[in-house]
């Protein structure tokens, strides 16, 4: 049996606080694999307008460049409409059932989990794995396992405010990323 890990997230653009957690999680949990698993449509935020699917895919293809435990999983992308993670999970658990998923979420969607759908199915389903976000209560009634993760106060709206504004954005995505926002112009660069 596989341990893998889900980190799903709008990946808009992807960034070493992503790549960080990621490590953290595979690492600390001992687990086979990493997979990041852009959303189509969150039910919780609204997704960018200005980056397509396939540039957050490619983004991500180069983040994750020279690292073999980490891949992308695209089965969010595939469907329409919210991507609710208990249509996920079941369609991952059926498809993959020989491994065993562990899915990654920060303290800000710890304090939303009451709110997620079907939430009680849901928990007998996947295990969740809890990261440390500043400014966020962890304290929850679902189990969660929780690894601890140096603090990385960077987003990717951050870094699309920075970019936006003209400001750097050196040395909090891999130079790879950066290029290619550069080069597709995306974000409002030129």
């Amino acid at each position: 049996m596989k341990k893998v890990g889900i980190l799903g997230g709008t990946f808009d653009p992807p960034h070493y606080g992503h790549l960080l957690i990621a490590n953290e999680v595979l690492s600390v949990l001992q687990l086979d694999e990493i997979r990041f698993m852009p959303n189509q449509e969150p039910p919780h935020k609204k997704k960018t307008q200005s980056v397509d699917n396939h540039d957050r895919v490619n983004m991500l293809n180069l983040a994750i460049e020279g690292n073999s435990a980490f891949k992308i999983e695209t089965i969010e992308l595939e469907r329409t409409g919210p991507s609710y993670t208990i249509d996920t999970i079941k369609i991952l658990n059926s498809r993959d059932s020989d491994d065993q998923f562990y899915f990654i979420i920060g303290a800000d969607m710890i304090e939303y989990l009451p709110k997620w759908n079907k939430i009680d199915e849901l928990i007998k389903l996947v295990q969740f794995v809890g990261v440390e976000r500043p400014n966020y209560n962890h304290l929850t009634e679902y189990p969660i396992q929780y690894v601890d993760v140096p603090a990385v106060d960077v987003s990717s709206s951050m870094i699309r405010e920075r970019l936006k504004n003209g400001r750097t954005i050196r040395y909090l995505l891999p130079d790879s990323v950066i290029r290619y926002i550069e080069e597709k112009q995306l974000y409002g660069t030129k």
